[in-house]
């Protein structure tokens, strides 16, 4: 009877063992992913001139991952961390596993456009400017955000009233022009000489223009101010 009784009582055990659900894994907490992505994308436009917001967009409800510990965000190399973008975050271990979400950021800054029409070639003084507060995220990339950026150069287009200025839409003055008289500074190890010259192009200050020497021999050389061009060897 004994034995009988053992056998019974382990075989209810085993039943009352089998019908107990097994743990359930943890599962990764939605809002950590979310904070993860907020945090990387201020941390990504802490540089940005005026007022920066981050609106990070929902976990599709269906996604069911492995807790992680130390989730990380990431971003594709040359993705842009403001405007509508997407960010990922992936973890290592214990599982692996790499989830996509989408967020908006904008980034309320003043930026300089122009008050008036600008002619193609116009030299730009602070009265054609004005500065307009609006989301630079919306904007082409390098919207300028300083009128001294801007003043003393030229357009190198026309540009109606209210256009964002961009450094590719404006052209420093140039310190040296096609036929001007230069003088060639030519310098190296332990020596430095200087000799007349005609300058074959323009060429704003920094920019490599060529020059003719009066032998007739063509030398390329950095345009500076005062009209110098700069030959080192």
């Amino acid at each position: 009877m004994k034995i009988a009784l053992s056998i019974i009582l382990s075989l209810a055990a085993g039943w009352a063992s089998a019908q107990t659900p097994a743990a359930t894994p943890a599962r990764q907490d939605p809002a950590a992913l979310r904070q993860a992505v907020e945090q990387y994308l201020q941390t990504q436009t802490a540089g940005l001139p005026g007022e920066v917001s981050v609106t990070v967009g929902a976990v599709d409800p269906r996604t069911q991952l492995a807790a992680c510990p130390a989730p990380q965000a990431i971003q594709q190399p040359g993705a842009r961390a403001w405007g509508k973008t997407t960010v990922g975050v992936r973890c290592a271990a214990p599982s692996v596993w790499t989830v996509y979400i989408q967020a908006q950021v904008s980034v309320q800054a003043e930026y300089v456009t122009a008050a008036m029409p600008l002619a193609q070639g116009q030299v730009i003084d602070a009265s054609q400017l004005v500065m307009v507060k609006g989301d630079l995220a919306a904007l082409p990339n390098g919207v300028l955000t300083d009128m001294t950026q801007a003043v003393g150069k030229t357009s190198s287009m026309s540009l109606a009233a209210g256009a964002p200025l961009r450094p590719e839409l404006l052209r420093s003055k140039p310190v040296v022009q096609q036929g001007q008289a230069v003088k060639v500074i030519s310098s190296g190890a332990g020596f430095q000489v200087s000799a007349d010259a005609k300058a074959i192009g323009n060429a704003a200050e920094g920019q490599v223009v060529q020059v003719r020497t009066p032998g007739g021999a063509i030398l390329s050389g950095v345009a500076k101010a005062g009209g110098l061009v700069e030959v080192v060897f």
